[in-house]
């Protein structure tokens, strides 16, 4: 094999991202491999000292990069390796094996921290038949939200990048829902996408009367693929959770039923989204569901493990989590209504 410690230091970031290290850690790695990378093979020093007189190498990022030019594992890369092969919960993994894609992560087009490129090749890597790209819409300035001139620039990426892969990207967005609920792009852009996940980002503290309709009018909306971590809830860095939004979940859980919207089974560990009550609820009101990552970095993807536990333990049939189908019956259902 070709030495190549951009692939080696890339790596590592990956398991440290999968594993939630700090994100200084993290940044290390991957400032490390872009240097790699813009100085290419026919540059790269042939010793740990001359790694370390880069700018963005530690004695740890330049470890990694020695050994690799040298045909060698790094003794972290070994170990991060070697901890990566256990499951992130066991509990999940026969379902995550079922699963064949994820709707819902991030790239730097918004507020991601790699670019589309690199996630789906990790996202290809990891074995997934399919990712829709859902960087959020306008009204999220604070998320770098795409206006629709950037959307479209979007597309034509995705167009891009899909020749090389085998990996089968969709076009999507995470779309907020607007106050009134309408969604935050235009007809015509909805009806370019392949997957729109609606999801409240503002007001989480409504009543739960006004919270239900703005809801059920965005599952209504036959552009709507997934509903996206529906309470808004999130643990904060002091361990204590952001209140979720309420809402009428027999009113919310029945539109998706009614209208075909997958639940999202939000697999960060700062989410669990929803929660068990309403997951268990959203079961027995027979709605669909997808288990999704929502990743912002590479390492994350393999989250859906995570999400894949949760369904298992709420005995969820595979058969009712659209990302177990195939590309071609999951697109024919997000198209269902339009």
């Amino acid at each position: 094999m070709t030495p190549n410690p951009v692939a080696d230091l890339r790596e590592c970031a990956f398991w440290l991202e999968r594993d939630r290290a700090d994100s200084h850690r993290v940044r290390a790695y991957r400032a490390a491999a872009d240097e790699a990378a813009a100085l290419g093979p026919g540059k790269w020093p042939s010793t740990l000292d001359g790694w370390r007189a880069l700018p963005h190498f530690g004695p740890k990022t330049a470890a990694v990069a020695a050994a690799a030019v040298r045909g060698e594992v790094s003794d972290t890369l070994g170990r991060l390796r070697a901890e990566g092969a256990r499951s992130l919960d066991s509990a999940g993994d026969a379902m995550r094996a079922l699963l064949r894609g994820d709707l819902h992560l991030h790239t730097t087009w918004s507020d991601g921290g790699s670019p589309l490129s690199e996630m789906a090749a990790v996202a290809e890597g990891l074995g997934h038949s399919y990712i829709a790209v859902t960087d959020h819409s306008p009204r999220l300035t604070v998320a770098r939200g795409l206006t629709r001139e950037r959307l479209r620039a979007q597309w034509e990426e995705i167009r891009a990048l899909q020749e090389g892969l085998s990996i089968r990207l969709l076009r999507g967005a995470e779309v907020d829902i607007l106050a009134d609920g309408s969604l935050d792009h235009a007809d015509d852009m909805l009806g370019g996408l392949d997957i729109v996940v609606a999801s409240v980002h503002s007001d989480l503290a409504s009543d739960s009367e006004t919270m239900t309709a703005r809801m059920v009018r965005a599952i209504a909306n036959p552009h709507t693929t997934v509903l996206g971590h529906c309470t808004g809830r999130r643990r904060r860095a002091d361990g204590t959770w952001r209140s979720e939004s309420r809402f009428d979940a027999e009113i919310v859980f029945a539109a998706c039923e009614m209208f075909g919207v997958a639940v999202e089974i939000n697999s960060r560990p700062e989410r669990r989204d929803p929660p068990d009550g309403l997951l268990r609820l959203a079961v027995e009101t027979g709605c669909l569901f997808t288990i999704d990552s929502d990743a912002h970095a590479p390492g994350q993807l393999d989250f859906l493990t995570y999400g894949a536990a949760r369904a298992s333990a709420a005995g969820i049939d595979p058969g009712r989590i659209i990302t177990t189908w195939s590309v071609e019956r999951l697109l024919e259902h997000a198209r269902r209504h339009r």
